[in-house]
């Protein structure tokens, strides 16, 4: 799938626009993408954004229908017993 993406200019305070550039060196990510991810997290509610540190919220869900509770209840029992 392609995703165009689209130039968006935005006007704010020098100073703010210096805090924002040094906190994506600090995040080692563009100013654009921090700003992607905010308007990403509009609208999704509280409870589905984690305040995990990046690398846990990026293997949140990959074995989401692979492995059932029943699965992993079955797996600690086996492991303690």
């Amino acid at each position: 799938m392609y995703v165009m993406n689209t130039k968006l200019t935005l006007r704010l305070d020098d100073v703010l626009v210096e805090k924002a550039k040094a906190e994506a060196g600090r995040r080692g990510k563009s100013v654009s993408r921090m700003v992607a991810e905010f308007f990403e997290s509009l609208g999704r509610p509280q409870s589905q954004i984690p305040s995990l540190p990046p690398l846990t919220r990026s293997l949140v869900g990959v074995l989401k229908g692979r492995i059932s509770e029943a699965d992993y209840n079955r797996h600690l029992q086996e492991k303690y017993q």
